[in-house]
């Protein structure tokens, strides 16, 4: 887990880089080339799809860590979806940054917006019937005594097997829930110009980081036994 807390600290500066980088776009986006502007957007896109590759390296060797990522501060694990941020956010973040979509973009945003809440609502049922398939308490809870329970004595028989599936079943939803992350916000890119793709990559980037530096700033005050809010 440290390593991936080192590669995620060092993505996070990057991602402080990547924001300058579309600020500085989004502001002379009126005289830069489609082209230029295509290729930052793109830029952005992989940077993205590096964290989730660690992360399903991570989540390979360890899922229940990644469900509950101690590399995530308390509000950003509050807001988490199946180990990550909701599809449907994007959305929010297309409606306030990009109000000049054209009618046609409007049209295919809106059948996307549909997809995305069909898939978001089958993916929550299969959550919901892993739940279901483990006993009180929590999920995530089961998993950790189980663990410890194998480094301290071994598992044997039903509960290894058990472990088994459990482990699989989770890997399987999360790469299931990556993918329609990545899918909606290239989707949601390929949609617009530029221009469009800049802004809304810039709300996003804004978004995840002051999340992030709210999320640090409360569990501050909760180590200095500041009140809760």
């Amino acid at each position: 887990m440290s390593s991936f807390e080192t590669f995620f600290e060092g993505w996070l500066v990057r991602q402080e880089h990547y924001l300058d980088e579309l600020q500085s776009a989004q502001q002379r986006a009126h005289e830069a080339r489609e082209v230029d502007l295509r290729d930052l957007v793109s830029r952005v896109l992989l940077h993205y799809q590096q964290y989730y590759e660690e992360k399903s390296r991570i989540a390979q060797r360890d899922v229940f860590m990644v469900f509950s990522p101690t590399w995530f501060t308390s509000l950003e694990r509050a807001l988490l979806w199946i180990a990550g941020f909701k599809p449907g956010l994007a959305f929010r973040l297309v409606s306030d940054s990009v109000p000049d979509l054209s009618d046609d973009q409007r049209v295919r945003v809106t059948r996307l917006v549909e997809e995305t809440r069909v898939e978001e609502r089958a993916l929550n049922d299969k959550l919901a019937k892993i739940h279901e398939s483990v006993a009180a308490p929590p999920l995530v809870d089961v998993a950790r005594r189980h663990a410890r329970y194998v480094e301290s004595e071994g598992a044997e028989g039903e509960e290894e097997e058990a472990a088994t599936r459990l482990k699989s079943a989770l890997e399987d939803v999360l790469a299931d829930a990556n993918l329609l992350r990545t899918t909606v916000a290239t989707k949601l890119v390929e949609m617009m110009s530029g221009a469009q793709a800049v802004r809304f990559l810039v709300a996003v980037g804004q978004f995840q980081l002051k999340i992030r530096s709210w999320g640090l700033e409360r569990d501050a005050r909760r180590s200095r036994g500041g009140r809760r809010w």
